[in-house]
């Protein structure tokens, strides 16, 4: 089975299909401050580092509410 390629920056859909999530929800995440992202022109793009915290703070967030 062949993996992803990894890329430093992420297209939003690209971005959808690697978080499973709709594209009005990574805009509210973008929106809300959950998700960075930077900008090349008029193209938004979201760095791999993004994605990776932005994963890390969904799994201390589970943690802090098994924990309460």
């Amino acid at each position: 089975m062949n993996e992803p390629q990894r890329k430093a920056l992420y297209r939003i859909p690209e971005v959808m299909q690697q978080l499973s999530l709709s594209r009005s929800v990574i805009y509210e995440l973008i929106r809300a401050g959950r998700l960075r992202t930077v900008k090349e022109g008029r193209t938004r793009l979201v760095p791999e580092s993004a994605i990776t915290e932005y994963v890390s703070l969904l799994e201390r967030e589970s943690k802090e509410g098994v924990a309460a």
